[in-house]
């Protein structure tokens, strides 16, 4: 049986999109989601526009093809967040 982490969240251990107010959006594995802040691993960012991207063209691609793991740890306050769902919902959006 595995080990329960009740302290961190239901989307512990789970590949989430996290969209903030400003131009960036974020991809990357769950590892603590509180009422004030959400911790990733191995984690990608886009900025609005980068390489002729939007944020939603971003996020399709990493749902079609997976993302870079550039950044090991990222913590993102919760006044910053928009919106975090589940990679795979986007997924199945297609």
């Amino acid at each position: 049986m595995g080990t329960f982490h009740s302290d961190k969240g239901e989307l512990h251990g789970i590949t989430v999109v996290v969209d903030t107010d400003g131009d960036k959006i974020w991809v990357g594995r769950c590892d603590t989601y509180t009422d004030t802040q959400i911790v990733l691993l191995d984690a990608d960012v886009h900025e609005e526009g980068a390489d002729g991207k939007t944020k939603q063209q971003f996020v399709q691609q990493v749902a079609q093809m997976g993302h870079w793991n550039r950044h090991a740890h990222v913590v993102i306050p919760r006044e910053q967040i928009t919106q975090v769902k589940r990679l795979g919902e986007v997924t199945a959006e297609q």
